[in-house]
């Protein structure tokens, strides 16, 4: 088959439209209030589009909520490279206190965990988690000494998220940063 004879696919399309809808019309949804009343039906007439397109792509409210967390925290935050694990780490955990400030972003987590249960927590946390393995094998390349990224998501996500998602004031930049001298320990 020539190029000019091959199938060329459309980048964007009706699947990207309706994704991108959807998507807003929940984040916008959650930021109008509680998640309580967030229902397909709901998120489908603020998307325009017909509740069974919905329930077709994403099956349920867990699912969907699952997959914006999962759009929306896909490269938000960009692994630092300061020279030191030290430097990264500070820098990348006050940048992920800062997001974690986010109301708009709180009530997306909060809304994903509950919903979607693991499926809504791993898709919080994944790009995270894989952003802390990249520093920490960026530091053992180097030849530096560097924790188990086990410890490091234990004593590092472990405390943003929860001081995010079950306190009602999350931790600051500073108090991130903090966090960094246990992990180095």
């Amino acid at each position: 088959m020539s190029e000019s004879t091959a199938v060329q696919s459309r980048p964007g399309g009706r699947s990207a439209r309706v994704r991108a809808a959807v998507h807003r019309a929940v984040e916008e949804l959650l930021a109008e209030g509680s998640s309580e009343g967030l229902t397909i039906p709901v998120v489908a007439t603020r998307a325009g589009v017909h509740a069974t397109t919905v329930y077709r792509r994403w099956g349920s409210i867990g699912e969907l909520l699952a997959a914006v967390a999962a759009s929306r925290f896909t490269g938000d935050i960009v692994v630092p490279d300061t020279g030191s694990l030290r430097g990264d780490l500070e820098q990348w955990a006050g940048d992920v206190a800062t997001d974690l400030q986010d109301p708009d972003t709180l009530a997306l987590m909060r809304a994903s965990i509950g919903a979607g249960g693991t499926e809504g927590a791993c898709a919080c946390s994944t790009d995270r988690r894989n952003q802390l393995t990249a520093m920490i094998e960026r530091e053992q390349a180097r030849g530096g000494p560097a924790p188990d990224v086990e410890r490091a998501a234990d004593l590092l996500l472990g405390p943003l998220y929860y001081r995010a998602i079950f306190t009602p004031t999350p931790g600051g930049p500073a108090w991130a940063r903090g966090l960094v001298t246990d992990v180095l320990r």
